[in-house]
């Protein structure tokens, strides 16, 4: 198939790769985006293993706790400029408060907050601020005790990125330390036994691939994917990360340490996962003039 300009510019720019490897990659894999990015990283000409995933719409994560549970909602915006409304975020802060009696996002829509269901509310401010706005996930989390963070928060309990961490046992401040390690870290899972078994197959492969590609014996093979697979969930996984707060130790560690155990997390990040198409306004604006 042909290969077109945007798609090698998107591929460049996710992994850093030249622009003829790029290029390769993608007619190697007949313009799988996905497929490409592991070419790329098998044959070492990928500088980061991340996937394009770039954050493109707006609005707000908020939180909410009520005593040993705690609720994530994201609503979101078409501007960061209605992210910064009052009424906007008014409207946020009683979603996510609703949210903590509501089982799932379709029950959310539902609940009344004024009188009106949440569905409807969002509705009228759309009508009202004159913009789109979408209530698009929520997530629940609960143990003896949960703690939130927001970073770059809006307001009070709301901001671009909103996690919760649910602990085993009382609170002694290191809950706090560990959201905050979430909010930077992002991982993957809270441990290995969570993590996706098509993500560390697909990860395996990759290092396959990669040891195969030094040409070394296969015994040798063995011991570099075996040690890479470790650092890789390592990295990934929670309890395996090293500690931001203090990297002389695992976040398992420090929990231990703390005296809890830490149950489960959530971090939301607003519009994780959502592609926005990047205008050029000049553009847009001569067409305007052109009529």
């Amino acid at each position: 198939m042909a290969i077109t300009a945007a798609q090698v510019k998107e591929l460049r720019e996710a992994t850093g790769a030249g622009m003829m490897d790029a290029k390769k990659a993608l007619t190697e894999t007949d313009g799988d985006f996905d497929a490409a990015v592991d070419w790329l990283r098998t044959k070492g000409l990928a500088k980061a293993a991340k996937k394009s995933g770039r954050t493109a719409a707006e609005g707000l994560v908020a939180v909410a706790v009520d005593g040993g549970t705690g609720v994530a909602v994201e609503i979101n915006s078409e501007t960061d400029f209605v992210a910064k409304n009052a009424e906007f975020q008014t409207m946020v802060k009683d979603i996510a408060a609703a949210a903590l009696n509501a089982d799932n996002l379709d029950a959310l829509s539902k609940a009344e907050v004024d009188g009106k269901p949440v569905a409807t509310l969002i509705t009228d401010k759309i009508a009202k601020i004159g913009e789109n706005m979408t209530l698009r996930r929520m997530a629940k989390v609960s143990g003896d005790v949960v703690v939130s963070y927001v970073h770059n928060a809006a307001a009070d309990d709301m901001g671009k990125i909103g996690v919760l961490v649910a602990l085993k046992g009382a609170d002694n401040g290191i809950g706090k330390q560990i959201a905050m390690h979430i909010a930077a870290a992002n991982p993957q899972s809270l441990s290995e036994a969570d993590l996706d078994p098509a993500i560390v197959e697909k990860e395996r492969q990759i290092q396959i691939d990669i040891a195969r590609e030094s040409g070394k014996p296969e015994q040798v093979i063995e011991k570099m994917i075996e040690g890479r697979m470790k650092k890789f969930l390592a990295e990934v996984t929670l309890l395996g990360q090293q500690f931001v707060i203090n990297p002389d130790v695992t976040v398992a560690k420090a929990a231990e340490e703390a005296g809890v155990e830490i149950v489960g997390y959530i971090r939301l990040e607003v519009g994780e996962g959502i592609e926005k198409v990047e205008e050029d306004f000049a553009a847009e604006v001569a067409k305007a003039v052109q009529g």
